[in-house]
């Protein structure tokens, strides 16, 4: 699948997803180039007539959002129906997310939300997870949370930025660390280990959290639940 047909898929998968959702419902808007997808699809059908909100979960889905005349809320003041999101790998119900640095506020929507839907192309489904996970620490907590990171059996890499000096800034004004553990068989095991960390804020493993999955192929879009 070339860049062009990965592309189309992930409208397919984004613009199904969008279908999911029903009049009257607040949505967690996730964030990526997949779920941008939905978020457009959303915005056309609220200009349709669709009355939904949106809590966005990070800075891009906010603006995605606004552009496309989503009302906005926050979890303050409403509860949230159902999520649409992106993934970074897909293996039944567990991903690893955060390629984007902004897996903190997913997991809290993500989390937040009585239904996850899932949006991804083909290239994203294995059968072990095994991405570098993101960890977005506390910047005074870098050096320990990476030694203890090493203990766990990881190599963990600061996120240099690409178009500034120094390393990515978080959403929430904190480092990430990409940390390789190869591959993950026991993800909520390892989940644990580093929520049990000092210093981390969150991690991109999502353990259990995909109720329904929309992987967009070639010409169709697959849905199932895990």
């Amino acid at each position: 699948m070339n860049q062009s047909e990965r592309e189309a898929a992930k409208r397919r998968a984004g613009e199904r997803a969008a279908e999911a959702v029903e009049d009257g419902t607040v949505v967690g808007l996730g964030s990526g180039s997949t779920a941008a997808h939905a978020i457009r699809a959303l915005g056309r059908e609220v200009d349709a007539g669709l009355d939904v909100e949106g809590v966005p979960t990070s800075f891009q889905a906010r603006e995605i959002a606004v552009d496309a005349g989503i009302p906005l809320t926050t979890l303050d003041e409403a509860d949230v129906d159902l999520a649409i999101d992106g993934a970074d790998q897909i293996a039944g119900a567990d991903l690893v997310k955060g390629g984007g640095g902004a897996h903190a506020r997913e997991k809290i929507v993500d989390a937040a939300a009585g239904r996850l839907l899932v949006v991804a192309d083909p290239t994203k489904e294995v059968d072990v997870l095994d991405d570098p996970v993101p960890v977005e620490v506390l910047p005074d907590a870098r050096t320990p949370v990476a030694d203890a990171v090493r203990r766990l059996g990881g190599r963990p890499d600061l996120r240099r930025a690409d178009r500034k000096s120094g390393p990515v800034v978080s959403d929430n004004g904190n480092l990430i660390l990409d940390c390789d553990f190869g591959a993950m068989p026991d993800p909520a095991g390892l989940a644990a280990d580093l929520s049990a960390l000092p210093g981390v804020v969150e991690h991109g493993l999502f353990v259990d959290f995909a109720d329904e999955v929309y992987v967009g192929t070639e010409t169709d879009v697959t849905v199932f639940e895990p």
